[in-house]
């Protein structure tokens, strides 16, 4: 979830009621860490259609057989979900969904509709035609957890389908998603606590990994099997303990060797590798030719594959929280970065 620095009302509030001693320990603690490597982009989408906090989280759908025409589905939590074609022009625009995060596998989208946000809480099933190139609705299914975060898992030692909606009262719950055709069968098959306010989650189809992002305390490292259990190790942590991403933790991706994480408070992204999970630096996105920075952000997305002429070696994404140039107020939108630009940790 976003809010501009002055209004950050949660953490704000609980770093007021820290005794000075503890706040000044904490800074000490906190390891120093090189400045960011800035890139731009080269790409954004025109600006979602409601004011203030709006866009959150996008997700990367490949075309099967013409890459130059893959799309990038962003949320409006406010009511809608937006596609984009890679010129980042809206091709179409679903009303009525409150969309806080999104994420697909093949032509299978899901976003968890915010309650927060005025949605139902619950995650709404869509298919995407490589025709046209929009989405279908095929079927809302209710969470226990009233979905705010979401990530899909597409399992290879059982070719299954998951679902993980989370929550921000710290709950995640894992669904078995079957779709054929117009047909939608869900089935939950594991609830646990993670804690704290949870939201981004990326789960990794290569290593069976699921990784959640407890906003004021770090990443986690679950498995994504559902008999996996609630075992977890860590990433990251915030600054406050320790670690590296200033909160909120927000959106998770992964690209080739690399796994990245939105490090909202510091407008910036982390990056480790991928199968050491070792820290590797960190980027952020910066006013360009083409296009404003990336500040705020909630969520993102990556891939590695190659897009056609104007993102030949994969692209990044992120959703922009203050969308202008400086002492403006556009509405939000998403930026759409050459992977190859994003030097940090590449090989």
């Amino acid at each position: 979830m976003s809010f501009p620095r002055s209004v950050r009302p949660a953490r704000a509030a609980r770093a007021a009621a820290l005794p000075v001693a503890v706040l000044a320990a904490l800074a000490l603690a906190a390891p120093a860490h090189a400045a960011p490597v800035a890139v731009t982009a080269s790409v954004e989408t025109a600006p979602v259609s409601h004011s203030g906090d709006a866009a959150d989280d996008p997700a990367i759908w490949v075309h099967p057989t013409d890459p130059a025409k893959s799309v990038v589905v962003g949320t409006d939590k406010k009511g809608a979900l937006e596609v984009y074609d890679l010129s980042g022009a809206r091709i179409q625009r679903i009303s009525g969904d409150y969309g806080n995060n999104v994420d697909m596998r093949g032509n299978v989208v899901v976003s968890a509709d915010d309650e927060a946000a005025g949605g139902d809480g619950a995650m709404h099933v869509y298919r995407i035609d490589p025709a046209t190139r929009k989405l279908t609705h095929l079927k809302d299914v209710p969470t226990e957890v009233t979905a705010h975060g979401i990530c899909l898992y597409a399992s290879r030692a059982s070719g299954k389908l998951y679902a993980f909606p989370n929550s921000t009262s710290g709950r995640v719950e894992q669904w078995e998603l079957a779709v054929s055709g117009n047909t939608v069968t869900a089935t939950s098959v594991r609830l646990w606590d993670a804690g704290s306010a949870v939201e981004g989650c990326y789960a990794d189809d290569s290593t069976g990994k699921l990784y959640l992002g407890e906003e004021d305390v770090g990443v986690w490292v679950y498995g994504a099997e559902p008999t996996a259990g609630t075992g977890r190790s860590s990433l990251d942590s915030t600054t406050g303990s320790g670690g590296r991403i200033t909160a909120d933790v927000e959106g998770i991706a992964a690209a080739g060797n690399r796994l990245f994480v939105s490090s909202q408070g510091s407008d910036d992204y982390t990056v480790y590798d991928r199968t050491s999970r070792a820290y590797l630096g960190r980027f952020a996105v910066t006013d360009g030719d083409r296009a404003d920075d990336c500040e705020d952000t909630d969520g993102i997305d990556a891939t590695s594959a190659a897009l056609g002429p104007a993102f030949p070696q994969g692209m990044f994404v992120c959703q922009d929280g203050s969308n202008g140039a400086p002492g403006t107020s556009g509405n939000q939108n998403f930026k759409f970065v050459p992977l190859e630009r994003v030097t940090v940790g590449s090989r």
